[in-house]
């Protein structure tokens, strides 16, 4: 079933850990887009709400969660969601907390990342291709988007009623992985002003910006990281105990918020920034850009090449 066959689908959840389905949709479909960089992480199941507005769910990690955070085909997953219409994204990610306050069960909507991941994923859809861009991403999360999430995620959060906290303006690390912090780097991303770690963020949220979709986390705390003095470090298994719970959190949430984000999203004003945002971060063009390099871009970018 091609994209013109399923309609617009202007709203893309990707799931992290523990959240490999959505609750309350009808499902329609599920699409594999081949993409220049590959399939995504798992084929993309396209359902219905209530209203009969689709929405697109993807598990970053695979159905049975068989990819490891540094493998992620980031590029991949980006451009089959933008190849189907998507342009806001709600990403889902289970986050250590670096603060005391942020316990585990508590729900954030971060506002900046630090970036510790060490160069081994792909972090752009320009790379080793023959055109140069440097796309804005001082605030690396969709401002208007987040700032409707707030709300929106709290009253869910309430009408749940088992009492989860929602933080927000707090500042993500996103490490390499797939091994936990030392206590040093722990408290070292404590001083550096970090309230959150997690190993997913990045680069998804710089390909969505190149994409020029929004994008906004929903970081879901399973763990106090290894910063706690006199305390045992994390553990899978500690990890796995909250898993569950903010799962199933989680799934509340999206059935709860998805049906007046997408109005929102279709309604544009929650989606105003990103459009448009790359036109001026590709360098000029010259002899030297390649055919095929223009081809490969128009995947994601088709009004500029």
């Amino acid at each position: 079933m091609s994209s013109s066959e399923i309609g617009d689908v202007v709203v893309g959840v990707i799931g992290g850990s523990g959240l490999y389905h959505l609750d309350n949709l009808t499902e329609i479909t599920k699409v594999n887009p081949e993409t220049p960089w590959g399939h995504p992480s798992s084929p993309i199941t396209i359902s219905s709400l209530p209203s009969g507005t689709k929405i697109a769910f993807l598990a970053r990690h695979g159905l049975h969660h068989q990819i490891s955070p540094s493998s992620v085909p980031a590029r991949a997953n980006i451009a089959a969601l933008k190849s189907l219409g998507v342009r806001a994204i709600l990403a889902f990610s289970a986050v250590g907390s670096l603060r005391e306050e942020i316990a585990p069960g508590d729900f954030a909507l971060p506002s900046q990342v630090i970036d510790r991941t060490k160069g081994v994923r792909p972090a752009s859809f320009f790379e080793g291709t023959s055109v140069v861009a440097h796309a804005a991403f001082g605030d690396p999360f969709s401002v208007r988007l987040t700032k409707w999430l707030e709300e929106n995620v709290a009253k869910a959060l309430e009408k749940e009623g088992r009492g989860v906290k929602l933080h927000t303006g707090k500042t993500i690390v996103c490490m390499e992985g797939p091994q936990f912090s030392t206590r040093a780097e722990s408290t070292m991303y404590r001083m550096w002003g970090g309230d959150l770690i997690n190993m997913s963020v990045l680069p998804e949220a710089k390909l969505a910006r190149e994409a020029e979709l929004s994008y906004a986390l929903v970081a879901t705390s399973t763990d106090y990281d290894a910063w706690r003095p006199h305390e045992a470090s994390v553990t899978a298994a500690d990890v796995f105990r909250v898993l569950k719970q903010n799962a199933d959190t989680s799934r509340f949430v999206a059935a709860t918020i998805l049906e007046e984000l997408a109005a929102a999203a279709v309604q544009g004003d929650i989606l105003s920034e990103e459009k448009g945002s790359m036109q001026f971060s590709i360098m000029p063009r010259s002899e030297e850009t390649k055919e095929e390099d223009k081809q490969k871009l128009r995947f994601i970018l088709p009004g500029y090449f």
